[in-house]
């Protein structure tokens, strides 16, 4: 492994948790993306213009990298649309049960030390392996 593969993640890890630190110091909220979302979706007085342009940066971030390092968003996946929808919708659904996503648990609650991330965490991410282990054994992947 190169040096600067190990940067990479490093100064990207360093990016995300500046941008939630900033808009904890700035709005006194949490970065996380379901949230943010949901906002959008049911809007409070004073409170959807900063949302917008939260998920718009991480449209147009994406949309911009995608054209910097095009390799790295090759769908190399036998799955199908109906799949990738029914897990999007099962995510989803995930999220509202644990009151939040990775984003939010992830980044901004285990550093705030929060006792219900600090169990939400550990539960989505080996939950995800299972389900990836499991999907790619009995379904094909």
């Amino acid at each position: 492994m190169s040096e600067f593969e190990v940067l990479k993640p490093l100064i990207g890890g360093m990016l995300i948790g500046l941008a939630s630190a900033i808009l904890m110091l700035t709005k006194g909220r949490i970065a996380g993306i379901s949230g943010i979302f949901e906002g959008i979706l049911m809007p409070k007085s004073g409170e959807i213009s900063w949302r917008l342009f939260f998920i718009s940066g991480l449209i147009i971030g994406g949309f911009a990298m995608s054209f910097v390092i095009p390799e790295r968003f090759d769908l190399m996946t036998n799955r199908t649309i109906e799949m990738i929808g029914l897990g999007g919708l099962m995510v989803g659904f995930g999220v509202h049960i644990g009151c939040g996503c990775t984003s939010g648990h992830g980044v901004c609650g285990i550093s705030r030390f929060s006792p219900r991330s600090f169990a939400a965490v550990p539960t989505f991410m080996g939950t995800g392996a299972v389900v990836v282990y499991l999907t790619n054994q009995y379904i094909g992947g």
